[in-house]
Formats: structure tokens, sequence, C-alpha cells
């Protein structure tokens, strides 16, 4: 059985509006091409996500191609402090992570850069598509296991610690309830579900937190890669197995008969996945009341859309609809 496709007219895979290759002072530029071995011959910026840093592949004479993100610790302070983490838990990651390799960096200048692994890939398709569904599920069960327990040299906070602000967003949205059905009737009901989420999120595995299509790499040997690990926590195995049924429930599949399925989430309660639901509903559709950043200009709708999602899931799942 299908559920209900949520219609959006986000332009996936366009949705960034960052520094490109010649927005790059010269000196960093020249740095860069020693740092690849070859002057770079064309730069190609990756138009999804939400951060205006630079990101992209770049072909160097040579025939190599390289992944290059960079951010101005002056001008994108935000930006280049979350490139210096991903650069931190990309270095601790084991071996077998599903992550691109960092393979150098570059902090002085003003300038945070990561020198990332160029992995020949594509994204999960949008709509979302049963085939690629089928493998990032197959890829968060592995990685579950083979991140379980979360190494010490990464230094995570708990789930409980770094999520322990967002039950309060359902409180800025008491005074005006979005215009969702049920939600107005059903407010006090979610959040006080989403207050409780400390107690079922606890676990001991590196939880990404943000699992979506625009941070996936399909490759054509079958492996599925995690791009942006800023700001992963340790928490419970099942987590980004559920996150990553976002998109897809938007996209019309029936994502509860799928976490009954998998190996990872089959045994998970119900009330526990109600609860982060509850929790990550209120983050989106409170975030997506604020002003628009000049430098992402998709990021509001992208997360009123992921708030309505939630909400009609949550909704139907609790019988509220």
């Amino acid at each position: 059985m299908t559920s209900p496709r949520l219609p959006t007219t986000i332009p996936h895979g366009r949705t960034a509006r960052r520094l490109e290759w010649p927005h790059l002072p010269p000196h960093l530029r020249a740095l860069i091409e020693r740092r690849c071995g070859s002057p770079v011959a064309s730069a190609q910026s990756q138009g999804a996500g939400f951060t205006p840093g630079f990101a992209s592949v770049l072909t160097c004479e040579d025939g190599t191609r390289h992944f290059v993100k960079a951010a101005s610790q002056k001008a994108q302070r935000m930006f280049a402090d979350a490139y210096r983490e991903e650069a931190r838990k990309l270095a601790a990651l084991p071996a077998d992570a599903p992550a691109p390799r960092l393979l150098w960096t570059h902090d002085a200048d003003d300038w945070m850069v990561l020198g990332i692994e160029y992995v020949e890939s594509r994204q999960p398709r949008r709509p979302w598509r049963a085939e690629d569904l089928d493998r990032c599920l197959g890829m968060t069960a592995a990685a579950a296991e083979m991140l379980t327990p979360a190494a010490r040299e990464l230094a995570l906070p708990s789930f409980g610690e770094e999520y322990a602000d967002w039950p309060a967003y359902w409180d800025t949205l008491r005074a005006a309830p979005p215009d969702l059905p049920g939600l107005a009737e059903h407010l006090d009901e979610a959040a006080a579900l989403a207050a409780r989420f400390a107690g079922v999120t606890a676990g001991s595995t590196v939880v990404h937190m943000d699992i979506r299509d625009d941070n996936i790499l399909l490759t054509a040997d079958g492996r599925v890669l995690l791009c942006d690990w800023n700001f992963p926590v340790e928490g419970a195995a099942w987590l980004d197995t559920m996150v990553l049924m976002i998109g897809p429930r938007g996209d019309g599949h029936d994502v509860d008969a799928l976490l009954a399925a998998h190996p990872i989430t089959r045994d998970v309660p119900a009330e526990s996945v109600d609860v982060v639901l509850a929790l990550v509903t209120g983050y989106f559709l409170a975030s997506a009341r604020q002003p628009v950043p000049p430098t992402s200009p998709y990021v509001r709708d992208a997360q009123r859309w992921q708030g309505q999602v939630c909400w009609d899931w949550l909704a139907e799942r609790r019988g509220w609809a």
C-alpha cells in the first residue's frame, strides 16, 4: 500500500547557492591545485544542499578529479566551523564507514578547506524509486552494525544532549499553529510526545541524523555513501533508518511497511517512532517560519515540506488525521 504523495516544487539537486571556483582568492586556488597535484581545468559546483560554502568537483589537467569544500572563517564562520567538524569526524570514522575518505585539510589564512575522495556516483532520484530506497536501507542496516559502539575518538555528544532544545519548538507553534489537518487539536499531544525523546533515543551508535537524498551517493559498484558528516551524535541504532524515511514518505512510499520489515527497526516500539516523529515535526514546522537566508533560498521550503510530511505521517499513525 502506498501513502499519499505530498507535492513539492523544491528543485531537488538545484537548491544551493555556492561559492564558485573563480570566487576563491588566487592564493587559495593555487594551494588547492598544489594539493591536487595538477592545475584545475574545470570546476563543477554541486547544486544540491542548502549551504553556501564552496563544494565542487575539480577536474585537473592530468585527468584526475577531486571533491573540495571550502569556507571563509571570516565571511562564513558558521560553515567554516561546520567543515572543520566534518574533517574531524571523517578522520575519526572507521575505515569501513559509508563515507568518502578525507584526503587532506587546510586550516589557515582565513580558510577551512577539505580535500575529499572523489566518488563516481549519483544521488537517489526524486521522487524516490523503490530500488534506490532498498539500497539505502541496506546501507543503514550495515552502518548501524559497523558504527556500534561509537569510536571514542569521535567524541560525540549524545542524542539527548544535542537535541535537548527541540521539544521547545512546539511552544513556538502554540500561538499560531500551522494550518495542517488536526494539528491545532492535537498540538499538546504532539508536544508531550516530543518531550519524551531522551528516553527512546539513547544508544551507542554513530547516528548521522542528516540522511536525505542530497547527502547520499549511489555508486555503480553497489556502494551507498553518506556525505556531510558535520554533526553526528551517539544514539539509538534505528534513528538514521527512520529519518531516511521522511523523503520517501512524502513521495508516496509505504514507509511503515518498510520499517516493519527492516532488521534495525522492526522491533522498535511504535510509540518510540512516534516520539521521534513528533520531535522532528516541531523542529521543521517552527524553522520554516524563520526568515529566508539570501544564501539558501529553498531551505525554508524544504523544512516546511518535511514538516508537513512528518505531521501527516504522525497524524496517520496516531489516528489524528
